[in-house]
């Protein structure tokens, strides 16, 4: 049921071409999304797009875009065309309010389709929820030769003009489109925070500010508060008859009156605090904090990053409760940043709860672990630029329970390029310490999994390894999975899953213990056993004798391995640790992970032509 109150809006989807980094891309939405993906995949890109097709302030920049904002910073005209930055927007679940300010530019929008339906499809009413209407708009930027400027404005995407043989085509920005205007966007109610680049001016008077927006949507109930104070400052007297700046002003009247004639008000050279209009108040005007421990005052801007951020989010509160609550399209840039873990997760359970739709990009484990599977988009973009949005989706027969058990791990792989599943936390521990060992041997070309991007995933178990081939592959991973020989044979059901491997491999030991003890070089036991006798955690027993035969040695550190299993306070990593060289590690693990390795490195020589256009 539509509602006249509040303004609860929705981004469905988003088109981009020859902006910034991106050639070409489109980005579907379905309600809250958390944006994931690489260092400059094109996550600030999506939400500085929404701005400039939503943000009511935005057009005041000048100029709106620049040379940096066109895809590889091709602006210039060539061949009688000009290249054009476009950015289509669809917005669904209007409001009444919205359908009958837009009537005339709204279509039809279809669920089933994900796309625009037919101008005949069935309503809502008529057909259940197959169609809603939905407003389409777009931002066309471009460089204006004979201006020898940039241009950009948002318009209604739809009715298109249609020239016909007697209609000459314009060759105004647009193309006869109608102006989408500052009023306009302002019923859509987006709000974009960047924290990591414009904390100080989120929390300025600028125009498009936090506090702006605040002061803005008081003055809607309260009046006009700029007025307000500007008059009350054009009442504080500086130079006053008491105060030290009198016989300054007195002795300025009266040198000045020598070469300018001056009114008689006594008022005539005057000391002011302000030059009393809007944008200088906007200018100078900040907002003081005091903050324990101590009881000084101090301007915003001097707080530790850490606090502005909270002081952002208790702005965030305030706006949520002037625009109503579920009204706000809220884009926000990596929240986790200067915020410990329970400052993230309370944020974002606050804006998700507060606002209408939440757009948030975030490489924090503690911000990603917030969302379900299906909230989150995945995105990627080729050396082409163009740019694709994968939504997570757990295979058939993947439970959701399954997924929040492993919810810490599965926030860290969303992040990685490439996740190696293994079957515990022994084996994350011990092919970490094998990765070191390869790093540091000068004599392997070898790239450390952290540099790689490579994630340990723990399966908690061998026969769950398998499970997780389809998850990552589906998010268009390099996935690759290794697990010991299971004391019974894998469920048959478990191979279309494995075979989704990018590389697999079964141990043929069972246990990890028993690899180790098979494929180690007795040298590095030998130095292994001597290592931890005097360790505080040692399990007893007999020390290794220095005459000890290959076969005692072997018995002695399983028994060791065996009594001391575990994690990182397990001694299978102490026993990788001693390994001095890539030489020296079992062959099994390095294989694996030098194969990782190749396989990576042959990926990225595909994609080796460089992306143009800037990502910020």
């Amino acid at each position: 049921m539509k509602t006249d109150l509040g303004g609860l809006m929705l981004v469905r989807r988003i088109r981009l071409s020859h902006f910034r980094g991106v050639a070409a891309g489109t980005v579907r939405l379905d309600g809250n999304a958390l944006l994931v993906g690489t260092n400059s995949v094109g996550k600030s890109t999506i939400c500085e797009a929404l701005d400039l097709v939503l943000g009511p302030e935005r057009m005041f920049r000048r100029p709106v875009i620049d040379e940096y904002d066109f895809y590889g910073a091709q602006y210039q005209p060539q061949e009688g065309s000009s290249p054009e930055v476009r950015i289509d927007v669809v917005l669904t679940d209007l409001t009444a309010e919205a359908e009958r300010r837009f009537r005339s530019h709204l279509r039809r929008w279809s669920a089933e389709q994900d796309d625009f339906a037919e101008p005949d499809a069935p309503t809502l009413e008529e057909d259940g929820d197959r169609t809603e209407w939905c407003l389409p708009v777009v931002f066309l930027g471009r460089f204006n030769p004979q201006e020898d400027d940039f241009e950009g404005a948002t318009f209604f995407a739809h009715p298109e003009l249609v020239p016909d043989d007697l209609t000459e085509e314009s060759t105004d920005l647009g193309g006869g489109l109608k102006p989408f205007t500052r009023e306009d966007k302002r019923l859509c109610r987006f709000l974009y925070l960047r924290p990591n680049r414009t904390g100080s001016r989120a929390l300025s008077f600028q125009r498009g500010s936090l506090l702006d927006t605040i002061v803005r949507l008081e003055s809607e109930s309260a009046g006009h508060l700029w007025e307000t104070a500007l008059r009350d400052l054009a009442d504080v007297v500086i130079a006053g008859d008491e105060t030290g700046f009198f016989k300054v002003r007195t002795e300025l009247r009266g040198r000045v009156e020598k070469f300018l004639s001056l009114t008689d008000d006594p008022g005539a050279v005057d000391i002011r605090v302000s030059e009393l209009t809007r944008e200088h108040l906007r200018e100078v005007l900040r907002l003081f904090l005091a903050t324990q421990p101590g009881a000084h005052g101090v301007p915003f801007n001097r707080l530790s990053t850490g606090s502005l951020n909270l002081l952002v989010f208790a702005l965030l509160t305030y706006i949520a409760e002037l625009q109503g609550d579920q009204s706000v399209i809220f884009a926000m840039e990596e929240p986790e940043i200067a915020l410990p873990p329970h400052a993230q997760r309370r944020l974002v359970d606050f804006v998700v709860s507060k606002m209408g739709q939440v757009i948030i990009t975030s490489h924090s484990p503690y911000v990603i672990e917030k969302f379900d599977p299906g909230r989150v988009v995945v995105l990627a973009r080729d050396h082409t630029g163009t740019l694709t949005s994968t939504p997570v989706v757990l295979p058939e027969g993947f439970k959701l329970k399954k997924y929040r058990e492993h919810h810490r791990q599965f926030a860290e792989a969303v992040l990685a390029r490439a996740v190696l599943v293994v079957e515990g936390a022994t084996e994350v521990a011990l092919f970490q310490a094998a990765a070191d060992v390869l790093d540091a041997d000068p004599a392997v070309d070898y790239l450390h999994p952290d540099l790689a991007g490579v994630s340990l995933f723990d399966a908690g178990g061998d026969h769950a390894v398998p499970l997780f081939a389809p998850v990552f592959a589906a998010m268009g991973k390099p996935v690759f999975g290794i697990h010991d020989q299971p004391t019974k044979p894998l469920d048959l059901a478990l191979k279309p899953k494995s075979d989704q491997f990018t590389a697999y491999k079964e141990i043929p030991y069972r246990g990890i213990e028993t690899l180790l003890v098979a494929e180690t070089p007795i040298v590095v036991q030998r130095r292994f056993a001597a290592a931890v006798v005097n360790r505080s955690d040692y399990p007893g027993g007999a020390p290794l004798l220095p005459e000890a035969t290959e076969n005692e040695v072997r018995a002695h550190v399983r028994h060791l391995l065996q009594a001391k299993k575990g994690s990182y306070d397990g001694y299978a990593v102490l026993l990788i640790n001693e390994c001095r060289n890539a030489a020296e590690l079992p062959p099994s693990v390095s294989d694996f992970l030098q194969r990782i390795d190749a396989h990576l490195r042959a990926a990225s020589t595909s994609e080796a032509e460089p992306t143009v256009g800037p990502e910020s």
